[in-house]
C-alpha cells in the first residue's frame, strides 16, 4: 500500500492552507480564543503526529484532541475541501493505541452497546423515568444535569411495538435502523417514524440481529470494534433494495460511511447507498399533509446531519407539512450544542460551556418547541433547556414527532 491510501485519514488533512475561515465555525475554538482548540490548531498537531515530530502519548496533543467535539462544522466553509473528520479518526485511532480509552468513556460504551447489558440498563432508565424523579432532580450540577438528560427522554408515544402491523396498502417498503440510545429511550420516536412512513405510503419493517452503528466506538479511536458491529449489520439488512431508514443523525452519518469503515467490501458499500435520514425519505415522499398545529418551532440541525450527512432542505420540508407551524429563526443554528456523543461525559465543562451559548440563543428565538434529530442532541438541548430554572421550559422534540401529532389531528391514524 502506497501514497494516500497507506496514510489513511491523515491524507484528508493535505488541502489545509492555513486559511482560518474554520475558527469562526468552531465552537470549541469559540469557546477557549486557543488556536489549539480550533480546526486549524488541531491539524498542524495531526500533521506533526503523522510525521513522528510528536508522540501519540503527548499530554498536549491528547488533551487538544480530546476537546475537540468532533462536530465538523469546519468541513462546510473550508473552501480547499479539508476532511477534518477523516483525519480526526486517524489520529485519534494512533492515541487509542498507546493510552486506553477514558474509563469513564469505556463504561459508557459497555453500558450503552453491548447486547443484554445494555438492554437491563435502558430498561432500569426507563423505570426510574417513569418515577418522575428525574425531572424533579433536574439542575445545573453534573448529577442534576444527568437527571435532566434522563427526564427529557420521555414521550407520549410509548414502547414502539416491533410486531406492528403496517398501514394498508403501501407503495413502498423500508426497513428501520433502530439503534441503541434511541431503542432503549426514544422508541416512541420509532413509533412516530413507522406511523409517519405509513401514511406516506412506506410499509416499515424491523430487521432482527441489529448491532449498534458502531459511530460511539470510531469517536473513541476504537474502529475495529466499529467494524464488527458493522458487519453485523450488513447480515442483518441483508442485500436488497429497500431503504434504510435512519432517526439518529450521529448513527446515519456513520452507516452512510460504511463504506469507508469497510472498504473491501462491496456489501458495505451496498449498504451505505441505502441509508436515509427519516426526514429524506419523508421529504421525497411528499410528505402528505397533516393537520394544523399553532407551533413555534426551532429547528436545532444535529451537526452529523447538515455537516457530515450534509442534509439541510428535508427537515424544512417535513415542517412544512404541518398547517400553522411557524420555523422561527435562531443565530447560528449550525453550530454545536457540545453533545457530541459521549462528549458530555468525558468533557462535561467544555461540553455546557458550548451548551450554555446554545441554549441562550435558543430561548431568545422564544420557540414553542425545539425540533432537533439526534438523540444526544435531544438529551443535551432538552436537559440546558430543562435546567435553565425557567418556570416553563420549552420542550425538545424530533421533527417526526411534530409531524405525527400533525397526522393524527388530521385524521390520517
Amino acid at each position: 500500500m502506497t501514497g494516500a491510501a497507506a496514510r489513511g485519514g491523515f491524507a484528508a488533512l493535505d488541502p489545509c492552507v492555513h486559511c482560518g475561515f474554520c475558527l469562526q465555525a468552531c465552537p470549541t475554538f469559540l469557546a477557549t480564543g486557543d488556536e489549539a482548540d480550533g480546526p486549524r490548531g488541531r491539524i498542524e498537531l495531526m500533521r506533526a503526529l503523522e510525521a513522528g515530530l510528536l508522540s501519540p502519548a503527548d499530554p498536549a496533543l491528547q488533551y487538544h484532541l480530546d476537546r475537540c467535539l468532533g462536530c465538523r462544522g469546519c468541513e462546510p466553509v473550508c473552501p480547499s475541501g479539508v476532511g477534518y473528520g477523516r483525519g480526526l479518526e486517524a489520529a485519534r485511532e494512533r492515541v487509542a493505541e498507546v493510552r486506553p480509552v477514558d474509563p469513564l468513556a469505556r463504561l459508557a460504551l459497555w453500558l450503552l452497546t453491548t447486547p443484554g447489558v445494555s438492554r437491563f440498563v435502558y430498561a432500569a432508565a426507563r423505570v426510574l423515568r417513569a418515577t418522575g424523579i428525574p425531572r424533579r432532580l433536574a439542575g445545573s450540577s453534573r448529577f442534576g444535569f444527568s437527571m435532566a438528560m434522563l427526564a427529557v427522554t420521555s414521550g407520549e408515544g410509548g414502547r414502539f411495538d416491533f410486531d406492528r402491523s403496517p398501514l394498508p396498502a403501501p407503495q413502498h417498503r423500508a426497513l428501520l435502523f433502530t439503534g441503541c440510545v434511541m431503542d432503549g429511550l426514544f422508541s416512541h420516536v420509532h413509533a412516530a417514524t413507522t406511523r409517519t412512513l405509513g401514511a406516506n405510503g412506506f410499509a416499515v419493517r424491523v430487521p432482527p440481529g441489529q448491532a449498534c452503528c458502531g459511530a460511539l466506538h470510531v469517536h473513541a479511536g476504537l474502529p475495529d470494534r466499529a467494524r464488527e458491529m458493522a458487519r453485523r449489520n450488513l447480515e442483518a439488512f441483508g442485500d436488497g433494495a429497500e431503504p434504510i431508514v435512519v432517526n439518529s443523525a450521529g448513527c446515519g452519518a456513520l452507516l452512510k460511511d460504511y463504506a469507508h469503515l469497510l472498504p473491501d467490501s462491496p456489501e458495505a458499500a451496498r449498504f451505505a447507498a441505502r441509508v436515509r435520514d427519516v426526514t429524506e425519505l419523508l421529504a421525497d415522499a411528499g410528505p402528505v399533509p397533516g393537520g394544523p398545529l399553532e407551533l413555534r418551532v426551532a429547528y436545532d440541525p444535529p451537526c452529523h446531519l447538515l455537516h457530515a450527512q450534509r442534509v439541510a432542505d428535508a427537515p424544512g420540508r417535513v415542517f412544512a407539512a404541518v398547517a400553522g407551524l411557524t420555523l422561527v429563526p435562531v443565530a447560528d443554528a449550525e453550530k454545536c450544542c457540545g453533545s457530541a456523543g459521549l462528549y458530555t461525559v468525558v468533557e462535561p465543562d467544555l461540553s455546557r460551556t458550548v451548551l450554555a451559548a446554545k441554549v441562550a440563543r435558543l430561548e431568545a428565538a422564544a420557540p414553542d418547541v425545539v425540533a432537533t434529530g439526534n438523540p444526544g442532541c435531544l438529551m443535551q438541548i432538552g436537559a440546558g433547556l430543562l435546567a435553565s430554572g425557567r418556570p416553563d421550559p420549552v420542550p425538545a422534540r424530533h421533527p417526526v414527532e411534530i409531524l405525527d401529532d400533525a397526522y393524527r389531528a388530521a385524521g390520517r391514524y
